[in-house]
Order: structure tokens, then C-alpha cells, then sequence
């Protein structure tokens, strides 16, 4: 349910706890890594991750925490994935959009914007089009360091799988500064949330 609108962007939601409460609005990276930092390996296979035991409606889980979400962000290279394993369908009724320079097909039935504008532009149309609600940058880890270059990345949740991979598609290609807020276990993954910070290492 909205909060009434007084401009400030704050809405009522329910979290991912299932408690309900006002704050604003949250730009999340959520995401599943290797222990050694790895998202996907080289050849941009997610075989190690699928196979993992988890419970979909556990602590810190995806489906309590895309509930939350009103629009998306993700790279071509995300985008491609997500068609591959789904074979063609899309799964989202969220806004999209889809950071890429070239041409990707779109399912008729997919709410899904190409695009190559800057981050701080994208963010706002994603903000007016999520509905009060949270936005998730789904991956990879280079957009998510865009994100947070251009200050508008806030939380990054990682669920770590117990495998280790030796190379592939770094988690987070950037030196960040983080608070961790909450920790749980889910079956076969150790899960973090944690806060980005806005302070510079002259103000800490």
C-alpha cells in the first residue's frame, strides 16, 4: 500500500521479514556469489549456483525480496542469460530496463526499455515508474559499480554459495565502502545486506 503522497518518495511496504514500515525508497544489488567473489564463471555458466539447496520463502530469500520491487535494471549480458534459461519467456511484470549499444529482442509481452542513457537519468525513469516501491539492479557487478558511481546504489545483498570457482564475472569490480545490516542463514547460503556508504574517507 502507497503512503499518502507528500512528495518525499517514502512508502509504506512490507520487508523482506514481513514487517511493515515507512522509509524511502531503496536502490538494492541483490545477487548470489561464489565464496571467492565470483557471479558467474568464465564461459558465464550459473550451473554451480542452480544446483544449490535453498528456500524460496526462507531468510533473505528472492521471491520475498522481489516483492518489494517496482523496476529493474540489468546489462545485456544479464538480459541474454535470463532469455536463454527462461527459452524465450520473460518472467518479470516489473519495468525493465536493459543497458546495451546494440540490438536484443524483446518478447512481445515484456515490459522492457533498451537503453544507453546515463545512470542518473534511467534511475529517475525507474523511480517514477516503480510505484513507490524498491528498484533492483539485477546484475551484473560492472552496472552495479555504475550505480554506485553515480551515488544511487544504497544496499547490496549477496548470497553466498559454498563453492569456490578460481575466475569469472568479479561480484563487485569496485573498492566500496559497506555497513553490514543483517545476516542469516538460508540452507546452503550464507546471506548479507548491507548498506553503502556515503561518506569519503576524508569525512570518516
Amino acid at each position: 500500500m502507497d503512503r499518502p503522497g507528500d512528495g518525499s518518495g517514502d512508502a509504506t511496504l512490507t520487508d523482506v521479514s514481513g514487517a511493515c514500515q515507512y522509509r524511502d525508497m531503496v536502490t538494492h544489488f541483490f545477487t548470489a556469489s561464489s565464496l571467492d567473489g565470483f557471479i558467474a564463471t568464465p564461459g558465464h555458466s550459473l550451473d554451480w549456483l542452480l544446483k544449490q539447496d535453498v528456500d524460496p520463502e526462507g531468510p533473505m530469500a528472492y521471491q520475498p525480496f522481489e516483492k518489494t520491487i517496482g523496476a529493474l535494471a540489468m546489462g545485456a549480458s544479464t538480459y541474454e542469460w535470463v532469455m536463454d534459461h527462461e527459452e524465450g519467456r520473460w518472467g518479470y511484470t516489473q519495468p525493465t530496463w536493459v543497458f546495451t549499444h546494440r540490438e536484443l529482442k524483446i518478447p512481445d509481452d515484456a515490459d522492457v526499455t533498451l537503453t544507453s542513457e546515463p545512470i542518473s537519468e534511467v534511475h529517475a525513469s525507474m523511480t517514477a515508474a516503480a510505484g513507490g516501491k524498491d528498484l533492483w539492479v539485477v546484475g551484473g557487478g560492472g552496472l552495479a559499480g555504475q550505480f554506485a558511481d553515480a551515488g544511487l546504489l544504497d544496499e547490496i545483498w549477496v548470497q553466498f554459495a559454498p563453492v569456490t570457482l578460481g575466475a569469472g564475472a568479479p561480484l563487485f569490480p569496485r573498492m566500496l565502502d559497506l555497513e553490514l545490516l543483517e545476516v542469516a542463514r538460508n540452507r546452503d547460503f550464507l546471506c548479507g545486506r548491507y548498506r553503502v556508504s556515503r561518506l569519503t574517507p576524508s569525512t570518516k
